[in-house]
């Protein structure tokens, strides 16, 4: 088949007019033309008044050599490539894992895709999640949520399905791609239950809800094909032996020999990062954001962002990106875009507010929210003062200082502190809520939001958010929310692994996905997971097994 890019049509274009445009674009007879697949579709909106559908199209021809030579000079016009995924091998049946079946550490976007590719290549991962199944940690989020009652180990942080599970539930990243590690993921996300249309669609999402139930079923094929998985199983202790992994400790005591574990954390699991680094494994500190929630009616945004075209069913609900450099050397952006969503509640610590965003696949609540953020590097962090080394553990130091001072700014009840935006430009505390009503449960308290960052986050903030009225007009409406506080955009520190994705100084751990900093979402945590779960295969399995073969 080939492969035609960026192929444009009016945003309400007739049903024919795609094929009316192939055969135009390649010059052909109908006849010509056995197929079109849509292989993606996004839109251009620069013009709100003429908004175009982009198309990738999948062709089947008659003459596809023929049609390629004429237009050779064409980097539209291509052979299509081959997106099936390979494995690295498969496990001979009844296969003896030698050094003890795989372990894998967290049970997000990473933890699944990783034991998901080793069940599939016949290793029969064990996953130890310290968390709860996804439907009773969904219940323990709806106890902070309505009644203020915080479970540490089974909340928006902790949990199968990760972080990811309470989020937007995007499905699109701009890491490199070449081998199409992302199509794989849509492909069993889709099988799972996912609508078929993230196959196609530029910025796919899938929802909370929807993923509940799409987790369930991969994890019954995980299970199905020899992985087990185990909650409430808290790693307590890293088992080390001469700079190699010799297997895991539980928090009941439970022991666990393995020669290969994958950590698949997720940015939050402080304790067990502190016990990491207590068994010497190198890691280092990395910048970070901080900042706020802000929230505005979704009409707004659509009319800012479509004119004319907002409430398009082939649009859905607007996003946007924002970035904006301030004078005192600083940037300020947009993170987390949530589409008709809500601010969530996202604590794992007693005495801590912590704020994320989330929506449904409808995209259908009032307000759109975004964290505006500001970001850090370690020297911003570093705990003690002076000019000495920072630790690894310092940013999560400054993190709880500032989600216990949002606590204290809140009430003390989990309540989140608020302002308005036309407040916090002109640095007097809100009163009361108007026009934008926050949709953080438990609940929202208006204050004064200038102690809850550093003064240089605070002013940055303070200038960016006219700015960016430049790009979304209404933007800096006076009955904005702006709600604190952001804390946990990624991981403040980084596990860092060499380039058999292992740990520098303790061989077979392989550290992965946000946790360990080297994603950002469910996406790139993903295909991190496959990445990883491939190089240990390529350490476990019979050389015999290990050629590439196509997946079913």
């Amino acid at each position: 088949m080939l492969r035609i890019t960026e192929l444009r049509l009016p945003l309400d274009h007739t049903e024919d007019a795609l094929r009316a445009a192939v055969l135009a674009r390649l010059g052909i007879e109908p006849a010509a033309l056995h197929r079109i697949d849509v292989f993606r579709r996004g839109y251009d909106a620069r013009r709100r008044n003429a908004i175009e559908l982009i198309y990738t199209l999948d062709i089947a021809l008659a003459d596809e050599a023929g049609v390629l030579q004429r237009h050779a000079g064409d980097p539209k016009i291509r052979p299509a490539p081959d997106t099936r995924y390979r494995f690295v091998g498969h496990a001979p049946v009844d296969y003896a894992v030698p050094g003890g079946r795989p372990v894998v550490v967290g049970f997000g976007p990473c933890g699944l895709f990783a034991a998901l590719i080793l069940a599939q290549m016949g290793l029969r991962p064990i996953v130890l999640e310290r968390g709860k199944a996804v439907r009773e940690r969904t219940q323990d989020t709806w106890g902070l949520w309505r009644r203020r009652e915080l479970n540490p180990e089974s909340n928006v942080q902790f949990g199968e399905g990760g972080a990811g599970t309470f989020s937007d539930g995007k499905l699109w990243s701009q890491i490199s791609d070449p081998r199409h590690l992302t199509r794989k993921v849509l492909t069993e996300f889709v099988q799972a239950g996912a609508p078929e249309e993230i196959l196609v669609v530029s910025k796919p999402h899938i929802g909370t809800f929807r993923l509940v139930s799409m987790i369930e079923k991969m994890r019954a094929q995980i299970e199905s094909l020899g992985g087990e998985i185990r909650f409430r199983a808290q790693v307590t202790d890293l088992l080390v032996e001469d700079g190699r992994v010799q297997g895991v400790q539980l928090a009941d005591g439970t022991r666990l020999a393995t020669d290969h574990v994958i950590l698949a954390l997720g940015h939050s699991a402080r304790d067990t990062f502190a016990m990491l680094q207590a068994r010497g494994v190198f890691m280092e500190p990395k910048p970070f954001s901080v900042g706020f929630r802000i929230e505005h009616p979704q009409s707004l945004i659509d009319r800012a962002r479509f004119g004319p075209n907002a409430g398009h069913p082939l649009l859905g609900a607007a996003d946007y990106k924002l970035v904006h450099h301030a004078k005192n050397g600083r940037s300020v952006y947009s993170f987390c875009m949530c589409p008709g969503g809500t601010v969530v509640a996202a604590t794992s610590e007693p005495g801590r507010v912590v704020t994320n965003g989330m929506s449904q696949y409808s995209r259908n609540e009032r307000n759109a929210n975004a964290g505006i953020v500001v970001g850090i590097a370690p020297a911003d962090y570093r705990q003690g003062g002076g000019e000495g080394p920072v630790s690894p553990l310092d940013g999560i130091a400054f993190q709880r200082a500032l989600e216990s001072h949002a606590f204290e700014l809140g009430g003390g009840n989990y309540d989140a502190p608020g302002q308005r935006l036309a407040d916090f430009l002109r640095g007097r505390p809100s009163q009361a809520f108007e026009r934008v009503q926050p949709s953080y449960q438990p609940g929202v308290r208006p204050t004064d939001l200038a102690t809850a960052l550093p003064a240089y986050a605070i002013e940055a903030i303070r200038e960016a958010l006219p700015a960016f009225e430049r790009g979304i007009p209404g933007f800096a409406l006076p009955d904005a929310v702006l709600t604190g506080v952001e804390t946990r955009t990624s991981s403040p520190l980084r596990i860092t692994r060499g380039r058999d994705l292992q740990s520098l100084n303790v061989k077979g751990l392989y550290p992965a996905g946000e946790g360990a900093g080297y994603a950002g979402g469910i996406m790139s945590a993903a295909v991190d997971g496959i990445e990883v779960a491939e190089a240990v295969g390529r350490a476990l399995l019979p050389r015999s097994a290990a050629a590439p073969l196509t997946a079913a």
